[in-house]
């Protein structure tokens, strides 16, 4: 038995594999061959599943949703981690998670039933990004984005090496330890409750990542209920922090004030520099967003005229009109959606239609904030020069 194949007991056997390994796919299919289960169960949620296996199906209306429910942003970076996976992989030919789909495909042959044990990409992704402090989110997005690791290893190798695995684990976990603790620690417990859950339906061979077999290991030996009971918790969305609504309900006041205050007091100068400011700094930088993104110069010009609008609204966003202007004016097809969701490059963000709409309304709404916030700043200054 290897390293990473552990029977925990005659009915429970855990198979450790590498998502970018050719030699992970043929090993899980040696495994249900061999084990011979009752239930297959696998880290994969159902949002991972349906892109795995019907990568065309993210359609434009798909695009739209993502937009009003202002997603964007956690879709990107659900895209970032999956490109670095996939470059990893590119050398062995083999996708991010196909060793996953390639053991449902096999359960499903063999009229197998298949289990998703694995909590929703989108809650994980959330509950990380909420628990890191801003230095965490920039080294975060600087070693997907723009590092280098020009460390040579052998993914084969890793596979066999529990040891280095969970080295490699730590490490990560040193570069971002309160997103570690939410992408490693929170999913070790969740997938042992997960399977905890299903051990009663006979045989079990759950596949999952090898970097996760230790902690799961250490949760299935506590006993089965206090496992299965933090699911609940492990599962709920993160609450949103008060702070942010505060912020933004507090910057048209802000502004409703200056300018009541003004206009009372018959300051005209001051009043046509405070509009100035807050329509040129808004439009700005919501515009250079759009253009940073390579969006279309219709793109450019809605994001721009919106965010002075929008920016005294909380409930929209310029980068919502600039990323529907752009999916409307540059609408992608099937095989768009297909190529962005193999991520063989960090370029599909920029250079495939999906990826430009969400890449411009991100950063369109990113613009858009910075401009209220610098509008905020020089509107201050205005104030500070009468009273001086």
């Amino acid at each position: 038995m290897g390293q990473n194949v552990i029977d925990i007991d005659e009915r429970l056997r855990i198979v450790g594999t590498a998502h970018v390994s050719s030699a992970s796919v043929a090993l899980v299919n040696a495994q249900i061959k061999e084990f011979d289960p009752d239930l297959v169960a696998v880290e994969l949620c159902e949002s991972r599943l349906r892109s795995l296996k019907r990568p065309e199906d993210l359609d434009n209306d798909d695009l739209l949703k993502i937009i009003n429910e202002g997603r964007s942003s956690m879709i990107l970076l659900q895209s970032a981690l999956a490109a670095q996976q996939r470059r990893m992989g590119l050398e062995t030919g083999e996708k991010p998670g196909a060793e996953l789909l390639a053991a449902i495909e096999a359960a499903e042959e063999a009229d197998i039933e298949h289990a998703l044990i694995d909590r929703d990409v989108v809650i994980t992704l959330r509950r990380a990004w909420r628990k890191m402090g801003l230095r965490e989110k920039w080294r975060v997005l600087n070693a997907l984005l723009w590092e280098d690791d020009d460390e040579d290893f052998d993914l084969d190798e890793l596979l066999e090496d529990s040891y280095l695995l969970t080295t490699l684990s730590e490490e990560a976990r040193d570069a971002a330890p309160r997103a570690g603790e939410v992408l490693i620690d929170e999913r070790d417990a969740y997938l042992a409750g997960r399977i905890q859950q299903v051990r009663g339906k006979g045989k079990v061979l759950a596949i999952v990542g090898a970097g996760h077999i230790n902690g799961i290991i250490e949760h299935l030996e506590k006993p089965a209920l206090e496992t299965t009971s933090r699911l609940a918790e492990l599962k709920a969305e993160p609450p949103k922090p008060i702070w942010p609504k505060v912020i933004i309900w507090a910057i048209p006041l802000f502004l409703a004030s200056v300018v009541g205050y003004l206009a009372y007091n018959g300051e005209i100068e001051a009043l046509k520099d405070t509009l100035w400011y807050w329509m040129v700094a808004n439009a700005a930088l919501a515009g250079l967003g759009v253009a940073l993104a390579r969006g279309h110069p219709l793109a450019i010009l809605v994001g721009a005229l919106a965010s002075p609008i929008t920016s005294l609204n909380p409930t929209l966003a310029a980068g919502w009109f600039a990323g529907y202007t752009q999916l409307k004016t540059a609408a992608p097809t099937g095989g768009d959606a297909a190529e962005f969701l193999a991520l063989r490059d960090y370029d599909v963000f920029y250079k495939n239609r999906v990826g430009r709409v969400l890449l411009v309304t991100a950063l369109g709404n990113l613009g858009s904030a910075l401009g209220a916030w610098l509008a905020g700043g020089a509107i201050v200054g205005v104030i500070f020069d009468l009273l001086a």
